[in-house]
């Protein structure tokens, strides 16, 4: 798991995008080919990783169908990266 810094720490946007971004590499996608999975554009899904986006509980539940996990498991991750930020 890669450490995000002291931003994440301050914004939680941050470390939700790192945690899409760990779980899309280790899927081995790009960006473009989760947004299909998704429904989503490609820069939406890069503004989410950069922590530029505020997604919708709807489109966190869409992006964990996309990565193979869930909502709650993203979130977790989430949490980890804001711990050891």
């Amino acid at each position: 798991m890669s450490t995000i810094g002291e931003e994440a720490e301050q914004d939680p946007r941050l470390a939700f995008g790192a945690a899409v971004r760990e779980f899309r590499v280790q899927l081995g996608l790009s960006q473009e080919a989760l947004g299909f999975r998704c429904g989503l554009d490609r820069t939406y899904v890069s503004g989410i990783e950069r922590g530029v986006r505020n997604p919708t509980v709807r489109i966190i539940y869409r992006l964990a169908r996309g990565l193979e996990t869930t909502g709650s498991e993203l979130l977790r991750r989430t949490e980890e990266n804001l711990r050891s930020g």
